[in-house]
């Protein structure tokens, strides 16, 4: 039995020095920026050092051949299984061969349920139904409405744009059987958080002009991504080093979504990737004068950078509405249902929905717009 023990604690000093090796070699990933008046700092800074010692793990296991680096964060960040929940039924099922998980109230209802169709966030590399399970489940609750969670195919295995295309497939079999579920078919919305709200933008633009099914009543964006055109926004700037989504992590994130080599990164942070012409274009949408004045403290106007060729060749899938929807032309962005936007103070992709908010409002589409001073995004 002695010799049990020793051997555990040979192996709890060999793993607790192999994690401060890692510690020390990678010092500067677990620097951050923690705003005073952020919402809970010590969370925030603990959600960081917890997030980024998984991202150290995995990039080590991966060199190291043991474990792919987004299988591992999967592992770790995937969310416990919840317990049964006494005011809800829950079922799992494929809408067409994409995963989801429905939410049902137990309670009866006098008339029909409201309908929410539910994408995750998580870069479109990590996360899923269970990971999303205690939103949706606090969702379905305090609603009073049936919820339905899209497991949809996440990157490296399954490439860009399979993501959205599951989002668009899962969004139509449910606005089409709504009733099946009780859910009046003209009182549901399409909600998700970070890529989700990119989905859910996405979604609503790819239904605008659809006559053969129910029109969605609403769309909620969480902090979403919206545009891969300019990263030097006013949020980008001041949010650049904050804890949990940095600006570089955002960028690094996205290269490995869409499976591009991630050294791109520099020359996509600088705008090399965007040739003047489309620059010129899309200027109107996309532009730090059309940030409200208080939300540019600080700000300076990055240099120009010019357009390296052969980057946008690389990267032209950053110009498609599915990655970029603030790029719709205003002739779908008319058509699109009212929305409610949410973004945080200290978040880099805060001016993403600021954007999309004023080019909604513009088109005549009515906003509802909630911004978290002390929020962060995640």
């Amino acid at each position: 039995m002695e010799f049990f023990y020793a051997l555990a604690l040979i192996a709890g000093i060999l793993v607790a020095f192999i994690l401060l090796v890692l510690i020390a070699t990678s010092y500067d990933s677990f620097k951050a920026k923690i705003p005073p008046e952020v919402d809970q700092p010590s969370k925030l800074s603990l959600y960081h050092y917890f997030y980024t010692l998984v991202e150290i793990l995995a990039k080590t296991s991966e060199s190291l051949g043991i474990f792919k680096e987004h299988i591992l964060i999967r592992l770790i960040c995937g969310g416990l299984p919840a317990f049964r929940d006494s005011k809800l039924f829950i079922k799992d099922l494929h809408f067409d061969g994409v995963p989801v998980r429905i939410y049902l109230p137990r309670l009866p209802s006098a008339s029909k349920w409201r309908g929410v169709i539910f994408f995750h966030g998580g870069c479109g590399m990590y996360g899923g139904i269970r990971s999303h399970e205690r939103v949706c489940r606090y969702i379905a609750r305090e609603s009073d409405s049936v919820v339905m969670s899209v497991g949809y195919r996440l990157s490296p295995e399954c490439k860009y744009p399979a993501q959205n295309l599951d989002c668009l497939t899962a969004a139509v079999h449910f606005l089409k059987t709504a009733e099946n579920y009780g859910v009046d078919p003209d009182r549901i919305i399409v909600c998700g958080d970070s890529v989700g709200g990119t989905f859910t933008a996405n979604v609503c633009q790819e239904l605008a002009n659809r006559t053969d099914i129910p029109k969605i009543r609403a769309q909620v964006m969480i902090y979403p991504f919206l545009q891969a055109l300019n990263f030097n926004l006013p949020s980008h700037q001041k949010n650049a080093f904050t804890a949990l989504l940095s600006l570089e992590r955002t960028v690094r994130y996205m290269l490995k979504y869409l499976n591009k080599d991630c050294s791109l990164k520099e020359a996509l942070l600088a705008g090399s990737h965007v040739p003047e012409s489309v620059n010129l274009k899309y200027r109107k949408w996309i532009n730090p004068d059309l940030i409200p004045e208080k939300f540019k403290q600080d700000y300076e106007p990055p240099l120009p950078t010019p357009c390296v060729p052969q980057i946008h060749e690389e990267t032209k899938e950053l110009f498609e509405t599915r990655i970029s929807p603030l790029l719709a032309e205003d002739a779908v962005i008319c058509r699109l249902p009212e929305a409610c936007i949410i973004t945080c103070e200290h978040d880099v992709l805060r001016d993403d929905g600021l954007l999309y908010k004023k080019r909604l409002e513009d088109n005549n589409v009515k906003v509802t717009w909630y911004h978290i001073e002390e929020g962060f995004h995640g």
